[in-house]
């Protein structure tokens, strides 16, 4: 009954709408006016079409009229006479059958479908509306293409710390059975490109279950209470594949610290996250064999709630892979593509440091391209080592022009770099090259002996001198400066400011005074001015402009003493314009 009274008043209003529309569209045109008037204005009538007693006609003004009346023959003749232009039309018989398909069909099924749409929200089926079903994609364990334990190279620790999921997956009575809380959620933080997603697939396929894949983002909307109905969705269809191992890519995006957002506590990405919560806990107490594992690279910025015991409660950390690491993952990308056995895989790991498995993966693909446009059968050294350089430091620009004079002041800017950096005896100058790539007019590759993970105070400020050698080499030569510093500059007072504020190597001693983010995400965060006095902040500065000066001379003092070695090297490289660390090392006579 309560749906026939709303159908009833929706057409009742769907009607007097069209009536309404029709009189306005009428309006719109013609000016309605009395049958009197119409007759004592005859004279000034243009023309008139008579459609039984409706009368429209044109003032000889220009102005439409409307009027209704019986208009006998001797009006007509009378209008005929006065040079009226008379039309006049059988009325047509209106089809109320064909008013109502025209106006109403189209406006009935949208109202149709919009009450279709309400009862199925009403009867609790989320699935009439389709965006707010999960899009997470489901992956199955096939034995083509499977990866594995094996193809996960330079983790061997943290294979190890997910071996025991990969047993609850397999046998969750087990578990059950020695009476303990088995792994429900694991977070995987680490660096991009060093691993995670990867790794989540390969314990799904160790374990032989199914894997859902789906990234934090796609749980935020518009509108609101659609994430939170994809996160019920997620995990409906995880548990009729239980079990199975959802993952969860960047979930930073949406567990975010609760709070920190405009909207407060009703903001949707904090509904989504507590949704997620709430299904985190039901995984739990229902015992069910599914395994929630996430991954980010920001775990500063989660909601405590999300890394709470019962909930992510496993933190898993990857890191960016060492020397051996970097040898094994070289071999695996080595393996898939036709590559020539007397590669030096060492060479090419030593040459890489930082690199993450991605990296290391784009530089094997990049090396294979070359290959395939050059018609070589194999990928060699030799492309190995163009696609480091092109990944690191840019694509050649060798169509671009640059004038003698120019090129000259590149050349010494660049032999300035790479003689400091061979006096010093700090990164190995693995090569220099004046030739343009990228955004770079000029390059300086120095590869560490060694991968660092602490950096003395020495080393950092040999790494200063260096990066400022280009600009004191200029000076000296051109007697002034050029903006083609900017970088090296900008690099060292970096370098220079975190010495000062947050490592404690200045002459102010071991004291931190690094900016703090405590409200960087309500859109306003604290400047260092804000939590320091005015003098304290005076010191900082100008004991970073002391660090930088100091280098700055001494980089000056070295080119100085050994102005003949720069003149060599900047000719050398002006006739050549790349040289390698064996060309390097015969011009300046240091090995």
């Amino acid at each position: 009954m309560k749906y026939v009274i709303i159908w009833v008043i929706v057409f009742a209003v769907a009607l007097l709408i069209y009536k309404i529309t029709l009189d306005i569209q009428g309006a719109s045109q013609y000016k309605s006016i009395p049958f009197s008037d119409f007759i004592k204005q005859i004279d000034d009538i243009q023309e008139v079409v008579i459609k039984g007693e409706r009368i429209e006609g044109k003032f000889k003004s220009g102005e439409y009229f409307r009027t209704s009346g019986i208009v006998e023959f001797d009006l007509i003749k009378t209008m005929s006479e006065k040079g009226v232009s008379v039309s006049v039309i059988p009325e047509e018989k209106s089809s109320f059958l064909r008013d109502i398909i025209i106006a109403w069909v189209p406006t009935l099924i949208i109202i149709f479908l919009f009450f279709s749409l309400i009862r199925g929200i009403e009867r609790g089926n989320a699935r009439a509306i389709t965006f707010t079903r999960s899009k997470a994609k489901l992956f199955v364990p096939k034995k083509e293409n499977k990866v594995t334990f094996d193809d996960v190279a330079g983790l061997d620790e943290v294979k190890e710390e997910v071996k025991d999921i990969i047993e609850y997956l397999s046998n969750p009575d087990k578990f059950k059975g020695f009476g303990i809380r088995p792994p429900k959620g694991v977070i995987f933080i680490g660096p991009p490109g060093s691993g995670k997603t990867l790794l989540a697939r390969a314990i799904a396929n160790e374990a032989n279950v199914p894997f859902f894949y789906e990234v934090g983002s796609s749980f935020i909307e518009l509108f609101v209470g659609v994430g939170s109905s994809r996160i019920r969705d997620l995990f409906d269809r995880a548990r009729k594949q239980a079990p199975c191992i959802i993952f969860i890519d960047e979930i930073d995006a949406v567990g975010r610290t609760r709070g920190a957002g405009i909207g407060g506590g009703h903001d949707e990405r904090e509904q989504t996250l507590n949704q997620l919560l709430v299904e985190l806990d039901g995984i739990e107490s229902r015992g069910e064999p599914i395994v929630v594992v996430a991954a980010t690279n920001r775990p500063d910025i989660l909601d405590p709630a999300l890394l709470r015991p019962g909930r992510f409660d496993r933190k898993v950390y990857f890191p960016l892979p060492d020397l051996k690491g970097r040898i094994e993952i070289l071999k695996v990308h080595l393996k898939r593509v036709k590559a020539d056995p007397s590669i030096d895989v060492e060479r090419i790991a030593k040459s890489i440091p930082g690199f993450s498995g991605a990296d290391i993966e784009n530089i094997i693909n990049e090396a294979a391209i070359m290959a395939i446009r050059q018609k070589k059968e194999k990928i060699d050294q030799d492309l190995i080592m163009r696609a480091r350089d092109k990944l690191i430091m840019g694509v050649e620009r060798k169509g671009l022009y640059i004038t003698d004079d120019q090129k000259k002041r590149i050349a010494y800017h660049e032999a300035g770099h790479t003689l400091v950096a061979k006096i010093i005896g700090t990164d190995q100058v693995e090569k220099v090259s004046i030739i343009p790539r990228g955004r770079a007019l000029g390059v300086t590759m120095q590869i560490p002996e060694e991968d660092k993970y602490i950096m003395e105070k020495d080393y950092l400020l040999n790494k200063m001198v260096v990066l400022l050698g280009g600009r004191a080499s200029e000076e000296i030569v051109f007697n002034s400066l050029s903006t083609g510093a900017a970088d090296d500059i900008e690099k060292a007072t970096e370098v220079a400011k975190k010495m000062t504020y947050e490592w404690g190597m200045s002459s102010l001693g071991p004291i931190s005074f690094k900016v703090n983010e405590e409200y960087i995400f309500v859109g306003r965060e604290l400047t260092r001015r804000e939590q320091m006095s005015e003098e304290t902040a005076r010191k900082l500065d100008q004991e970073v402009i002391n660090i930088i000066s100091s280098c700055y001379n001494r980089a000056k003092s070295i080119i100085l003493e050994n102005i003949d070695k720069l003149h060599k090297l900047a000719q050398r490289l002006i006739e050549k314009e790349t040289l390698v660390k064996e060309e390097i090392e015969e011009i300046i006579g240091v090995s």
